[in-house]
């Protein structure tokens, strides 16, 4: 059961480092707390409870000059000396000629979505237990099962000795299925901010039916073909795209495939591409780690690249506002869209495959790495579920391939895009919300043998 400290008990335990003699101070203090439980030959093997605090000083010498101490202990003396650890590194450090100062009071967005579920904050592990037996009981006996139920509660305070005070609180729940049998395997897996939202049973099933569908897979040869990518797949391109172009940082360094491309046409004119901490179903917070209020920002809009996302030091180095996407400092990657969302179509997936004349239906990535920073070519491996669908439909299962592919070229030859959305996530505060996609000229560059 996870238990919040509440913005009273945080906002005492940061208080001494607000006291600082520093020329300014931000303050992050993070408390998180969750379950997880694992099973694997479809017998839970592991169940755990994390709970850990954070609180992150940045403190400012000479006005430029920044420092950044941490402790994870609620008591005054260890945060009054996390805050003096903070302010001896700021008199040593060279002064950074574009920090911005610290952020100044804003107020948040009026309607805020409530971002915390009690029950999935208050599940014990024996409710999680229950779920992975929901999807155990959808196996028949010749699979094993894999995977986990995790249920996590997460309080954040943003403190700044200008005034800011920020607090935000959010639950997330996730089931993840691997169905595996001797020649074959399915996953499914996914995350919303109630456990109560999420299906155990129909998640397992889904698992079960692609390890049905994908007995005895045949082998097929590397080249160029129509794919239909699976939610979690899209998820991939998008995240990686985040990464190596929709912040402000590698768009000045001219690292971003945006670089320069600001009000191209890039990608399909189906392909619309935010990031919207403010949705409803959404799982990140309504301001970021330097105390700015999140804004929406449409990045790619019917496949023009539009804009990027912005943090403090980033938009005063390109004379803009910041768009409240700022990570915690020390922070050398500049900021991130924590909360990608593409528009959905009007397919279904059944729909995106009877339009595939020939071509793979693809479940999800892995190993996926990047070959070519500024023309985000990206490389990875097909897993837990590939197949070749021809005239409509899917045939066999097929030996994973190793695709070798430029993100936004996929992107670009998008033939359709499915009518429903699912959240995947491997980052922090957040996820990206996409649909499925049917994509002509997928390449793939070998393949594998099993």
């Amino acid at each position: 059961m996870s238990r919040l400290l509440g913005p009273d008990r945080l906002a005492d335990a940061i208080e001494p480092a607000l006291r600082s003699a520093a020329d300014g101070t931000l303050v992050v203090a993070v408390h998180s707390a969750g379950g997880l439980t694992r099973f694997a030959s479809s017998r839970i093997h592991q169940n755990t409870h994390r709970e850990d605090v954070e609180i992150r000083v940045m403190a400012v010498a000479d006005e430029c000059r920044v420092g950044v101490a941490t402790t994870h202990s609620l008591e005054r003396e260890r945060v009054e000396a996390a805050s003096a650890n903070a302010l001896s590194i700021a008199r040593v450090t060279p002064r950074t000629a574009a920090f911005p100062g610290i952020t100044e009071p804003r107020p948040l967005a009026a309607e805020l979505p409530e971002r915390f579920d009690e029950a999935t904050a208050a599940t014990s592990p024996a409710e999680r237990a229950a779920a992975v037996t929901l999807a155990l009981n959808e196996f028949p006996s010749d699979m094993e099962g894999a995977g986990a139920v995790e249920t996590v509660a997460d309080e954040v305070l943003v403190a700044t000795s200008t005034g800011v005070r920020h607090y935000g609180r959010i639950t997330r729940a996730a089931v993840s299925v691997m169905a595996m049998s001797p020649d074959s395997s399915g996953y499914a897996e996914l995350i919303e901010g109630k456990l109560s939202d999420l299906d155990a049973a129909a998640i397992g099933a889904r698992a079960v039916r692609k390890a049905e569908a994908g007995r005895n897979p045949q082998p097929v040869g590397p080249g160029s073909y129509t794919v239909i990518l699976e939610p979690a797949a899209t998820s991939t391109l998008m995240q990686f795209l985040a990464w190596l172009g929709f912040g402000a940082k590698s768009l000045l360094e001219e690292r971003s495939f945006m670089a320069g491309k600001i009000g191209q046409k890039l990608m399909d004119e189906r392909i619309t591409i935010t990031d919207d901490p403010l949705a409803a179903d959404a799982l990140g917070l309504p301001f970021d780690f330097e105390g700015t209020p999140a804004q929406p920002v449409t990045l790619i809009d019917r496949g023009v690249a539009t804009s990027v996302v912005w943090d403090r030091e980033t938009a005063k180095r390109g004379g803009r506002e910041s768009t409240g996407h700022g990570l915690p400092a020390p922070n050398p990657d500049g900021p991130f869209p924590l909360n990608l969302r593409m528009q959905p179509g009007t397919d279904s997936l059944d729909d995106l495959i009877a339009g595939c004349e020939r071509g793979l239906l693809v479940t999800r990535f892995h190993y996926s790495n990047v070959v070519h920073e500024k023309e985000a070519i990206l490389t990875g491996m097909t897993r837990d579920g590939t197949f070749l669908v021809q005239d409509g439909k899917i045939l066999h299962g097929v030996r994973n391939l190793r695709y070798t592919q430029n993100a936004v070229e996929a992107l670009r030859n998008v033939e359709a895009i499915g009518d429903t959305t699912e959240i995947s996530s491997e980052l922090f505060f957040g996820g990206s919300r996409a649909p499925a996609l049917r994509i002509r000229d997928f390449k793939f560059s070998s393949t594998t043998d099993h």
